[in-house]
């Protein structure tokens, strides 16, 4: 007789709680680095799954499978990571946080910060374009300003993630609508409701927070000190500006990412050769290495050390082994037990929509892939929500509320792997101030228990739309 395959929910939660355990762990006692628990959790996972009978072939199959899904994001994260270093070389990053110093105060910074970043990506439909140019720089300038990197990291990535969600120019956003069978402006009308609030209260809560960096009297001459050391060491122009906006204006256009990132590449080895007046060797080994910043001044040196190609080498081993992870458990259908059980909570419209947020966040957290975030919750609750009596646009926004936006909390999944990368900053310090991506589930349980922008299926029209 064919052996029993099926993994009780007993056994499927022993790999989530041995990670959770053993980062925990490593946090206090270790390096803070995820890359031994999440080796540990495959083998504890694959051993669960062959101990049930999964043969080693299917699970190596979903592994690869699972990391095949990502080969378009290690590609870009190379990029970027060449793009930050050849934009520190070229004066491009010192221009703007040149500029940036000028014109904003400490009092008003993570608001402009969170505001601009929802624009730039409101425009590009990336969150990390945004995060890997402009992100960047208003790093820069918030070091300056004396606004702590944790703080401002979590008002660019609140910024960055209302503008991916909105765009109708987003892989998350398209996504999602597709997935659940949604016309995409209905499903970006439908989003407003939970997304506009979210956000205004991030942008209130970042005003009060802002405040109490606004009476610092250090800021000032520290503000005129780095400003004095850029000036020194960079030439700086206005006309640097035009390589960000070129690549904004790209991907507007809708040229592919990686096309268009290789341009702000580019670019930044134009600006290095031609307007710093540095030698070939000097940018391939920024490109390559990451811009390894001799003003003499410590502060700024910190600031302008960063990116490079080989910078970007750990947080794509770590999106691998949480690919890894996410593989074994949807092959053994381990990651289906968990959400059947969460499917049995359910009692009601509230407690439904409450499930499904739930199950988008702990994709993210197994799987580390936000795109199975949404994809798997759309499928597996699509049949219920009909049930329910609720129109597909409910559950393609729960889809974003908790699968995009959260996506950045986790340190091993793919976006939170790149945001840490990027900016700097470690997700653990970052994640309390990302306001946006925290209140956006929140609001979006919210609404379902109260039933406030919860949209019924009316059986007339729908049956008047069946028919034509």
């Amino acid at each position: 007789m064919k052996k029993d395959r099926r993994i009780s929910l007993g056994l499927s939660l022993i790999p989530i709680l041995f990670l959770m355990i053993t980062l925990i762990l490593n946090i206090k006692f270790g390096n803070e680095e995820s890359i031994i628990p999440l080796i540990g959790t495959c083998i504890v996972a694959a051993i669960i799954a062959v101990s049930k009978g999964y043969t080693w072939e299917e699970l190596e199959e979903g592994i690869i499978s699972s990391i095949t899904i990502t080969l378009q994001s290690f590609l870009i994260l190379m990029i970027i990571g060449i793009i930050i270093g050849t934009w520190i070389s070229g004066g491009i990053v010192p221009t703007i946080i040149y500029y940036g110093l000028h014109i904003l105060s400490p009092k008003f910074f993570l608001v402009a910060s969170a505001v601009l970043c929802s624009i730039v990506s409101l425009s590009t439909g990336s969150s990390w374009t945004t995060v890997g140019t402009i992100g960047v720089a208003l790093l820069g300038i918030g070091h300056g300003l004396g606004v702590p990197a944790h703080i401002t990291a979590g008002s660019i990535i609140s910024g960055a993630y209302f503008g991916d969600k909105m765009s109708p120019l987003s892989e998350t956003t398209n996504m999602a609508a597709a997935v659940t069978g949604v016309d995409l402006y209905e499903h970006i009308k439908h989003m407003f409701f939970t997304t506009f609030p979210a956000l205004l209260i991030s942008l209130v809560i970042f005003f009060f927070v802002g405040r109490g960096y606004g009476g610092n009297a250090m800021d000032q001459s520290q503000v005129l000190m780095i400003e004095e050391v850029i000036k020194e060491n960079f030439v700086i122009t206005p006309w640097l500006f035009l390589a960000p906006l070129i690549v904004i204006l790209l991907v507007v256009k809708k040229v592919p990412a990686i096309p268009a990132l290789m341009c702000g590449a580019f670019m930044g080895f134009v600006c290095s050769y031609f307007i710093q007046k540095a030698d070939p060797i000097s940018i391939l080994n920024s490109a390559q290495y990451g811009f390894e910043a001799d003003t003499g001044n410590e502060l700024v040196d910190q600031l302008l050390s960063k990116g490079g190609l080989d910078g970007m080498m750990y947080t794509i081993s770590l999106i691998i082994l949480a690919m890894s992870i996410g593989g074994i458990l949807e092959t053994s259908g381990m990651l289906q037990t968990i959400v059947d059980s969460l499917l049995k909570l359910v009692k009601g419209t509230g407690s439904l929509i409450a499930s499904a947020v739930a199950s988008s966040i702990l994709v993210n957290i197994v799987t580390g892939d936000q795109s199975l975030a949404i994809i798997l919750p759309g499928r597996m609750f699509a049949k219920t929500f009909e049930e329910y009596n609720l129109k597909a646009k409910n559950l393609s926004r729960v889809c974003e509320d908790g699968g995009t936006v959260t996506s950045p909390l986790v340190p091993w999944n793919v976006c939170g792997a790149f945001m840490a990368s990027t900016l700097g900053v470690p997700t653990i310090m970052y994640l309390p101030f990302c306001f946006f991506n925290l209140i956006s589930p929140l609001i979006s349980i919210i609404w379902g228990f109260t039933g406030i922008t919860i949209e019924k299926i009316n059986n007339k029209d729908e049956m008047k739309g069946r028919g034509k």
